[in-house]
């Protein structure tokens, strides 16, 4: 399909967004093949006065979440899962999925290579799940949504507004879950900031924002989506996620609080970027050097990332410690690759 249009009509400005675009677009296509075929399957069994529900009986009532779905198959481990599914569905380049899974772009590389292969070799068929087995995909289908806004919130706009979307279709699909409708409250108030996050430009910590921009009506939804999770009794770590965010949009924020949440999802998920956001809670609520002693025990596991040396720039800079400040802040910029946040850096290291 490639050679015939990009011999007739030249090759595009993007040729590996175009193929994953086409490629979704056909695998989307087939969705509602197969799915207009079992609709005109059914017509034929079934009296004429049920026919008009037919399409209501449908599983998914959104076809990339549908998509989604499809991709996330148990056969694969959950991470080979989420990167494929990032990769084809998602649109995200094999660089962005490294640097959101924090490993080099060709360790990534490699790993999405051998998950195609097992593919391959395994004949795992790509089809719909059947609605009882919707649950055992689910963790990777919430960590691609939840990945696809966290790539978006950080520079693609358009990525953020897609995986909400998602999100509400998922609350719709699955409204018994917990996580589901905690990850929609996580997405919901961390985006109801976002004209305020950049001025002219410019990133702006969330201390300094001007809070007339927030959207209340964003906030009072995912605070009501985290009371939905809370009632169905959730206790995952999207639900202390968006308690996180929720606490985050109060006027007067309670770091002690922040701190004792962001330390019960560091005991249940054992990661070390949330490791790395308590010790920033930690500091806010004890005093930088308590903050400091933390980000050390991270060295090993963070190294490349780029928000460990941005934290331990700003600590040693309010400890006036300020040659290791800036060369933390060196670290940081040449680990950064969205331009706000590199302008944001290089002006704290002017200031030193």
């Amino acid at each position: 399909m490639a050679a015939e249009r990009w011999a007739r009509e030249g090759m595009p400005r993007n040729p590996g967004a175009w193929l994953v675009t086409t490629a979704r677009n056909r695998a989307i296509d087939r969705i509602r093949r197969e799915r207009n075929l079992a609709a005109k399957t059914r017509l034929l069994d079934v009296p004429e006065a049920v026919t008009d529900d037919v399409e209501e009986d449908a599983i998914f009532k959104d076809e990339r979440l549908e998509l989604v779905f499809t991709c996330c198959h148990p056969a694969l481990a959950t991470e080979a899962q989420v990167a494929l599914t990032l990769r084809t569905l998602g649109g995200l380049t094999t660089d962005e999925i490294a640097r959101a899974f924090l490993v080099p772009t060709e360790t990534m590389a490699k790993r999405l290579v051998r998950a195609k292969k097992k593919i391959m070799a395994a004949g795992i068929p790509f089809r719909v799940p059947d609605d009882h087995l919707l649950p055992e995909r689910l963790a990777a289908v919430l960590a691609v949504v939840y990945l696809i806004f966290n790539e978006g919130y950080v520079a693609r706009v358009d990525l953020a507004a897609e995986a909400i979307r998602l999100g509400r279709a998922l609350a719709e699909l699955m409204p018994d879950e917990p996580e589901v409708h905690a990850l929609l409250a996580l997405m919901l108030l961390h985006d109801a900031r976002r004209d305020a996050r950049l001025r002219d430009g410019e990133l702006v910590l969330l201390a300094d924002q001007d809070r007339s921009l927030w959207d209340r009506d964003q906030i009072a939804a995912g605070r009501a989506a985290l009371d939905r999770a809370i009632a169905l009794r959730g206790r995952g770590p999207y639900v202390l996620q968006a308690a996180i965010a929720s606490l985050h949009a109060d006027e007067q924020r309670d770091w002690n609080e922040i701190a004792a949440l962001y330390g019960e999802l560091t005991r249940l998920t054992g990661s070390p970027v949330v490791a790395l956001n308590r010790a920033v809670a930690v500091a806010k609520a004890e005093g930088p050097e308590a903050g400091l002693a933390l980000l050390d025990e991270l060295d090993r596991d963070l190294a490349g990332y780029q928000y460990l040396h941005a934290a331990r720039a700003d600590l040693l800079r309010r400890l006036e410690r300020v040659e290791e400040a800036r060369a933390a802040y060196e670290r940081a910029l040449a680990l950064t690759t969205a331009e706000p946040e590199r302008r944001f850096l290089e002006r704290r290291l002017a200031e030193l």
